[in-house]
């Protein structure tokens, strides 16, 4: 079970980030959740190595400006 999901970042094409922790194991996590053109399934991130993948990305900037990084 996933709880507090906070959004991050919209793309103009609908692609979302959201950030999500999970209760039983503490652990943070980026899920993009894809438009749905795309048909393309969410995927989770841990979110140190979504900072290093992305961090220079319009959704890795609004991550780091969330968790002030």
């Amino acid at each position: 079970m996933v709880e507090n999901v906070r959004s991050i970042y919209s793309s103009s094409n609908g692609d979302r980030w959201v950030l999500v922790n999970d209760p039983e194991s503490g652990q943070s996590l980026v899920r993009h959740e894809p438009n749905r053109s795309s048909g393309g399934k969410a995927v989770e991130i841990e979110v140190d190595d979504f900072i290093l993948r992305d961090g220079e990305s319009p959704q890795g900037i609004a991550l780091r400006a969330l968790l002030n990084r």
